[in-house]
Order: structure tokens, then sequence, then C-alpha cells
């Protein structure tokens, strides 16, 4: 039996032929509104990241570096990174990146150490004496 025999098969196979370029459509314009809604998230959230640490967002925007799929818990989301420039002291540009999952913010790294960083790093205390004899190696010139 051939589909277009049938006249139930002949409209739905109409029906599917008319409404395909309407389905194609229809999920570009939602790809690309997404993307749009996900750019300008990205905007505000590295406005905020760089008031906060007192940088200057240059340009006030930023441009998507890479774009992925990837499976969570709550299905198939997509993950974009987007690159935004920056300026500690309104001398030079330095890059940072921003990582969204969906809609969601997994993360920010503008390449500085961060405070908490710092005080950890300072927070440490030096190894004992006997510890570091041993890990170093003297250096002895072999004159002769």
């Amino acid at each position: 039996m051939y589909p277009h025999t049938h006249p139930v098969t002949r409209a739905a196979y109409a029906l599917i032929r008319d409404l395909a370029p309407l389905l194609f459509l229809a999920a570009l314009a939602w790809i690309w509104l997404a993307g749009a809604r996900a750019r300008e998230l990205a905007t505000s959230l590295a406005r905020v990241h760089c008031e906060r640490r007192g940088l200057q967002f240059l340009d006030e925007t930023v441009s998507l570096a890479r774009m992925g799929l990837r499976w969570t818990r709550q299905g198939l989301r997509v993950r974009r990174m987007f690159r935004f420039e920056f300026s500690l002291e309104g001398v030079g540009r330095q890059t940072a990146y921003i990582l969204l999952l969906g809609m969601h913010l997994e993360f920010i790294d503008d390449g500085l150490i961060r405070e908490q960083d710092a005080e950890d790093d300072i927070g440490q205390q030096a190894p004992p004496p006997g510890e570091v004899d041993r890990k170093v190696v003297p250096f002895r010139r072999r004159d002769g």
C-alpha cells in the first residue's frame, strides 16, 4: 500500500509538507531569541562583575566565543562561553570569560587573583627549616 493512496495519509502528508517550513522557521527564531537572551544576561553579569571587582568594563558588550550541548539532570542544555574585555586601571585590555549553562551562570574567569585566594596564600605557614633543606639541592661550583 502506497502512502498516497489512502485519503487520510494524503491529508497528513500534505499537512506535514506545508507545516515543515513553518516549524523550521519557528525553531530558528527560538534559537536566535534564546541566544539573544543569553547574550543580554552575559552582558549584565559582566557589568556587575566588573563593578564588584573595581574593573572597567570595556566596549560594554560580550561576544560568543564557544557554544555546545551538555547533559544535565534537567536534560540537554546549551552551554555558551562569552568573552569580554576589561581594564584594571584604564590602561591595557585583558580578556575574561563567562560560562552559561542554559540561562544559569556557571563560572566567570577574569584571570585575576581573587581576594580569598590571596588570603589563603598569605595564611599558609612556611614549612619548617628541616623540610626546606631536604627539598633543595645545593649548587656548588667546581673550581678546577
